[in-house]
C-alpha cells in the first residue's frame, strides 16, 4: 500500500513536471508570468546576504558532504538495529548506497533537459551560459536534503525497533512529531535554496519549480524501493523464524 502511495506522488510529480516543460517549451503564458515575477523578486526587498548563503546550499560541493555524513551515520545506526543475520546487517547499507546513487542521478535527469530546452536565463546571467530550465541547484538541493532527513528518520526508527520492538504510544507519537518536524525543515530549507536562488538572479522561478517537480519523482522512488527491500527482508526473516533455520 504505502509502494503504492509512493507512485501516485512520483507521477503526480512527473505529469506536473510536464505541464511545466511543455509552458517553458512553448513560450506559454505561464512562462511570461514567470518572468515577470523573476525581475520582481530579483529586485525585491530579500537581503540578498541571506539570499547567496541558501542558494550555495545548492551547490554539489555542500550537498554532498551533508548527504554523505547522514548517510554514513544512518548506515551505522540501520546497521546496528539489523537482526543478527549477515544478511540483515548487509542490507542495512542498502538505503544509504541508494541514496548516493539517487543523488547522482540528478544530473543525469537535468542537463538533457537544459540541452535540449536552452532556456536562457535572468539578466543577471546575461552572456555567462544558456539552459536554466530545471535549475540543477534546486534539485540538488530539494533531493540531498530531502534524502539526509528520510534517511534520518529511518535510523531512528530503526534504533527505537531494536531497542523495543513493540514501542509505546508515546514513542510512536513522538516519532511521527519528528518526522514531521523533520519533514517541515527540508521544506522550509529547500523553499530557501529556491527563493535565494530567484532573488540572487540564477534562475526563473520556473526553473527551480522544475527541479522540485524532479525531486517529487526521486523522493518518492527511493522511498519505495526501500520499502520494498524492507518487507522482503521481513517475509523472508519470518520465513526462517516459522521454519527453525537461522536468519
Amino acid at each position: 500500500m504505502a509502494v503504492r502511495r509512493y507512485g501516485l506522488v512520483a507521477l503526480c510529480s512527473a505529469l506536473l513536471f510536464l505541464l511545466v516543460t511543455w509552458q517553458v517549451a512553448a513560450h506559454g503564458a505561464v512562462r511570461g508570468f514567470d518572468e515577470r515575477l523573476g525581475r520582481e523578486v530579483a529586485t525585491s526587498a530579500v537581503p540578498r546576504a541571506p539570499a547567496q548563503f541558501f542558494a550555495d546550499l545548492g551547490n554539489t560541493s555542500v550537498a554532498l558532504p551533508v548527504l554523505l555524513v547522514a548517510a554514513a551515520w544512518a548506515g551505522w545506526r540501520l546497521h546496528r538495529g539489523a537482526g543478527g543475520a549477515p544478511g540483515d546487517r548487509r542490507r542495512a547499507w542498502l538505503p544509504p548506497v541508494a541514496a548516493l546513487v539517487t543523488l547522482a542521478a540528478v544530473p543525469a535527469l537535468v542537463v538533457p533537459f537544459k540541452v535540449w530546452l536552452d532556456r536562457p536565463g535572468p539578466p543577471e546571467m546575461a552572456g555567462s551560459h544558456e539552459g536554466f530550465y530545471p535549475s540543477g541547484h534546486g534539485t540538488t538541493a530539494a533531493v540531498a536534503y530531502g534524502l539526509v532527513a528520510l534517511l534520518l528518520v529511518r535510523a531512528h526508527a530503526a534504533r527505537r525497533t531494536h531497542r523495543s520492538r513493540r514501542p509505546s504510544g508515546g514513542r510512536r507519537a513522538a516519532a511521527s512529531a519528528g518526522a514531521w518536524l523533520g519533514a517541515a525543515g527540508t521544506g522550509l530549507l529547500t523553499a530557501g535554496v529556491g527563493l535565494g536562488l530567484v532573488r540572487q538572479g540564477y534562475h526563473w522561478p520556473l526553473d527551480v519549480l522544475g527541479g522540485w517537480c524532479l525531486a517529487g519523482v526521486l523522493l518518492p522512488l527511493w522511498c519505495a524501493v526501500c520499502g520494498r527491500w524492507g518487507q522482503r527482508a521481513r517475509t523472508r526473516r519470518t520465513a526462517d523464524q516459522g521454519s527453525g533455520r537461522p536468519g
